[in-house]
């Protein structure tokens, strides 16, 4: 690369149009060169490469919270579409008048789970509220849970008293099946109380197996971060959905900006941001977990 920008140095001032345009496409390939190699430095977990599973939770703040879950929602969907990722919806129960109490979505695509695993946590939205009549300025919460989605030919033992299965009927968006018949599926694992859903398949049986890769995929990456031995060790971890616990904070009034309150990184369009552009804080936060850990990520 360093050859390449000696060249156009050196023949900058006589080289022809086609000749400047030829470098400038070779410094722009070469720079996307670079920048994939330093992105597979930092993604190099276990699971990293996988699809990723996202549930996000509306908190503290009644019907203003779970229109904030709907922002949310559009603003990893509009992420993930700008990577040409693929979006499955998994379970979806809306507000009670307006927005949504709760989302799973499975974001299908290459390293899909490293990107978005560490937005895992509490976010807060600062706002003028517009379903409040004198127009207050409200703080709301959401949650997200990102998990990855892990291939079966790795194994794991749920025993059958450690779970128990209830169906319900679908509600909310999807096909011609939602609110006709009990084809949800949910799955309650006891020794964690881990609790997975699923309503987005056309029939009983596809939503249960649905349900059940979500499940083995938490129980998996749970033994994985605890270095549990086994499924009794295991203990759920209970996030609080509300002030003092929040990863990142959307003000939209008195002024505009995005902050990470891990990385202390800010960016004053929050606009953009809530339209998808998060790869500042996603890379920022890999590069600044790798700093963390004293490792080199070139």
């Amino acid at each position: 690369m360093n050859d390449i920008i000696d060249y156009r140095d050196m023949f900058e001032a006589e080289a022809s149009k086609e000749l400047s345009e030829e470098i400038e496409n070779n410094l722009e390939a070469f720079e996307k060169i670079r920048k994939n190699l330093w992105i597979e430095t930092l993604l190099d977990g276990e699971f990293d490469a996988n699809n990723a599973i996202l549930t996000l939770h509306a908190g503290a703040g009644g019907t203003e919270s779970c229109d904030w879950t709907e922002m949310l929602y559009r603003m990893y969907s509009r992420w993930a579409q700008d990577k040409n990722y693929n979006i499955q919806v998994i379970d979806y129960l809306e507000g009670d008048e307006a927005g949504i109490k709760s989302v799973t979505f499975q974001i299908n695509g290459k390293n899909a789970y490293g990107y978005l695993k560490n937005e895992q946590g509490v976010h807060r939205l600062v706002r003028l509220s517009p379903y409040n009549a004198n127009n207050k300025r409200q703080t709301s919460f959401s949650s997200l849970e990102v998990i990855p989605l892990i291939e079966k030919d790795v194994e794991l033992d749920i025993p059958d008293d450690d779970i128990r299965i209830d169906t319900y009927r679908s509600s909310g968006a999807g096909g011609q099946h939602i609110n006709k018949t009990s084809s949800a599926i949910r799955i309650t694992h006891f020794p964690t109380g881990i609790v997975v859903q699923c309503q987005s398949e056309r029939s009983q049986h596809m939503n249960k197996a649905r349900a059940f890769d979500m499940l083995r995929s938490k129980l998996i990456l749970l033994k994985e971060q605890a270095h549990a031995e086994k499924l009794s060790d295991l203990k759920g971890t209970e996030m609080k959905n509300a002030f003092g616990s929040q990863i990142r904070s959307y003000v939209l009034q008195p002024y505009t900006m995005v902050k990470d309150h891990r990385t202390n990184i800010e960016i004053g369009n929050a606009d953009k941001v809530l339209d998808g552009d998060i790869d500042k804080f996603i890379f920022g936060f890999l590069k600044y977990n790798k700093n963390d850990k004293g490792e080199n990520n070139g």
